[in-house]
């Protein structure tokens, strides 16, 4: 059988934890040859983290040079800045036919209120042509404008992003709400759907970039929406057991 193609729009991980890295490494187990549209470059300094967004011609020019590829599937992961994001909408809009994975990363130390702001106005406009965002708690609450606490809230901020204009929602939570399980809430615009497994006490840093990507790359596969979901949501907790000290990894058994 032919193997399927899937494109990583997405920043580099210096670390290789997250980023390109993590999506490259996450559709290769998934048996899938992975394709990147590179976005931006991560190097640490004394305060941690540092991304060097490349020029948006650039990545224009990567995505012109992909698209007579046939994708599967589509991964968006760290977008910089306006520009940069304005570059990737003109292609997803172009290409609204495929399963496209939307994990909004808003959140680094560096990211100022009026940066955030501004990318948020800018994620929004993705939403009608993707078919699910997997924002975090942090990323939730920052595009919904709702505080959570809870499980209800959670809910509340489903339905939130659902009115903004997304297709469908998975909100991954985290450690924040319960000490003992990883809860993600799905929401396809009718119903709530609670995936849980326990938390594991390994370094987690790329858990995000995994979960999306395995969550496309299942999508690419042709699985249904829901299946694909509680198979990444497996996949990454798989890949939490085998972390190192950079991040989570996936360890064949």
């Amino acid at each position: 059988m032919k193997t399927k193609y899937i494109l990583a729009i997405s920043g580099s991980d210096i670390l290789s934890g997250g980023g390109m890295q993590a999506d490259l490494a996450t559709f290769t187990h998934h048996g899938l040859f992975g394709f990147v549209a590179l976005t931006s470059l991560a190097t640490i300094n004394g305060q941690g983290f540092e991304i060097h967004a490349l020029p948006d011609e650039l990545l224009a020019k990567q995505l012109t040079s992909l698209e007579d590829v046939p994708f599967s599937a589509i991964k968006l992961g760290l977008l910089p800045n306006p520009a940069v994001a304005n570059r990737v909408l003109d292609m997803i809009t172009a290409r609204s036919t495929q399963p496209t994975v939307l994990d909004p990363v808003l959140v680094f130390k560096e990211n100022g209120d009026e940066q955030i702001s501004q990318m948020r106005a800018e994620l929004l406009k993705f939403f009608p042509y993707v078919s699910i965002i997997t924002p975090n708690l942090r990323e939730a609450e920052i595009l919904s404008g709702i505080s959570i606490s809870s499980l209800s809230d959670m809910k509340q901020a489903a339905q939130k992003l659902y009115e903004l204009g997304a297709n469908q929602v998975v909100i991954k939570g985290g450690t924040r709400l319960d000490k003992t399980q990883a809860i993600d809430l799905y929401y396809d615009g009718k119903d709530f759907y609670e995936l849980a497994l326990p938390i594991l006490q390994n370094n987690n840093n790329g858990a995000g970039c995994t979960f999306a990507a395995s969550l496309a790359s299942q999508l690419a596969l042709g699985q249904p929406m829901f299946d694909a979901i509680k198979a990444a949501k497996s996949f990454v907790h798989q890949a939490i057991q085998g972390a190192n000290d950079y991040g989570v990894q996936y360890e064949n058994k």
